[in-house]
């Protein structure tokens, strides 16, 4: 069942067919589809090419089909080539010969692009609101587990910060990431109905009306472009894959903190799975499958900029190899975050195991070192002084702060009383800037 033919004399090859259907994939888009055609059948009335009573009939049809196929009614297979084409053939069907006039002024080259268009707005909305729920779940695990517990870099033991303010770096991550996405629904506003092939049609029709039913803001300047245009395609995958580099990291240091090595959380046996063959094993697999799933958007981002690279103007069948990637792309992503904001909603922050890594962790040497320079010394020599008690620290099995008086003046003889007080780990996080860690 297609909607060409008329100047081929030799039937297609079954391979071929099967080849070039898209149904089994486009057929998400359905919603999306009957959306634009009733846009554009009320487009065509209002402009006289269609008649009140022809719009009418063609819209109760449209309507039917959606209401069969999401009442299950209506299954949607069988020999068509594409979502376009299912829909407009059971028009038919169901309406008779006024069905035929839907495909007036339009091609499918604009029907998919808007089709298209209209399905990633929703689901870059969807993303969004995903990311925002993410957030939610974030900060109520920093404000119930504000204690302390070491920052890291080079995955060594740094400086202390509280589990809140490491948390919350995710936050402002995804804060980022949210801004993308609009940035990304912001550009790509724009309705492609009505460029029909690549370069408009005869018909004096209004695109103004449709885009404003659709929900953009304008229609697309360019035909041309219009209908070969992928970006907003491209750019919320990229958006989406900067998305997942963000839940692969937080996934990561998830994975890390569950082990015995670091002990400082225990994730929800809702979120972890066994071992088939060591009983003891709890495995953090939602974490893991996160961090995995990351490598599939980015190839999802690779193929398709690789699909449109060397495009000429306007369409061509290439596209078509868009919406599975697209698809997956913002399913999997949407499907992550879900998965994140559910195992950090049940989360269990071990506050005693990372209050035991600072002391271990020398995470005041810094704060040593500042001591020491604020009575004189300077910092290149501060910081030398500091090294050496490290080392000293070590080798007796020391922290700095349990180190008497009279072993730090081995060292330095600016230390006094007071520089207990001053590199005490709840006093580092209560002076100047550090008071933004809280």
């Amino acid at each position: 069942m297609k909607l060409w033919g008329g100047r081929f004399k030799e039937e297609e090859s079954k391979l071929m067919e099967d080849f070039n259907s898209s149904l089994s994939f486009d057929k998400e888009l359905y919603k999306h589809d009957i959306k634009g055609s009733i846009a554009h059948v009320n487009m065509l009335a209002k402009c006289s090419i269609l008649t009140n009573d022809e719009k009418d009939q063609i819209i109760k049809g449209l309507d039917s089909i959606l209401k069969d196929i999401n009442e299950g009614r209506l299954l949607i297979e069988g020999d068509y080539e594409d979502i376009h084409s299912f829909v407009e053939m059971n028009l038919i069907s169901r309406i008779g010969e006024v069905g035929k006039k839907l495909h007036t002024a339009r091609s499918r080259n604009d029907q998919v692009a808007v089709d298209l268009r209209i399905y990633a707005k929703e689901k870059a909305l969807d993303v969004v609101e995903a990311i925002e729920e993410l957030q939610q779940a974030i900060i109520k695990l920093g404000e119930e587990n504000n204690v302390l517990m070491p920052g890291y870099t080079h995955l060594q033991r740094a400086q202390v910060v509280t589990f809140k303010y490491h948390i919350m770096a995710y936050y402002s991550m995804l804060q980022r990431d949210k801004k993308r996405m609009k940035n990304a629904i912001d550009i790509m506003d724009e309705s492609p109905l009505g460029c029909c092939a690549l370069a408009g049609t005869t018909y004096s029709t209004d695109r103004m009306f449709t885009a404003e039913e659709l929900g953009f803001k304008k229609p697309v300047d360019n035909f041309m472009d219009g209908v070969s245009d992928r970006d907003f395609a491209i750019e919320l995958i990229g958006d989406c894959s900067i998305v997942m580099m963000h839940l692969s990291r937080l996934s990561e240091e998830l994975i890390l903190w569950s082990s015995k090595e670091f002990d400082f959380i225990q994730i929800s046996d809702a979120y972890s799975t066994g071992s088939s063959i060591m009983p003891q094993k709890k495995n953090p697999d939602a974490a893991e499958l996160i961090r995995g799933k990351t490598g599939r958007v980015y190839g999802d981002l690779i193929s398709l900029l690789t699909t449109m690279k060397g495009i000429p103007l306007a369409y061509n069948k290439d596209m078509q190899e868009d919406k599975e990637r697209f698809f997956d792309a913002v399913n999997t992503v949407l499907s992550c975050l879900k998965v994140m904001t559910g195992m950090l909603s049940t989360l269990k922050v071990k506050g005693k195991n990372t209050l035991k890594a600072v002391k271990k962790g020398f995470l005041n040497a810094t704060e040593a070192a500042d001591y020491l320079v604020n009575k004189g010394m300077a910092f290149r020599d501060a910081h030398k002084v500091i090294g050496e008690i490290v080392l000293y620290s070590e080798e007796n099995s020391k922290a700095i702060e349990d180190l008497n008086l009279d072993e730090l003046k081995k060292f330095s003889s600016l230390f006094e009383e007071d520089v207990y007080s001053f590199i005490d780990y709840e006093n580092t996080l209560s002076r100047g800037i550090k008071k933004e860690i809280r």
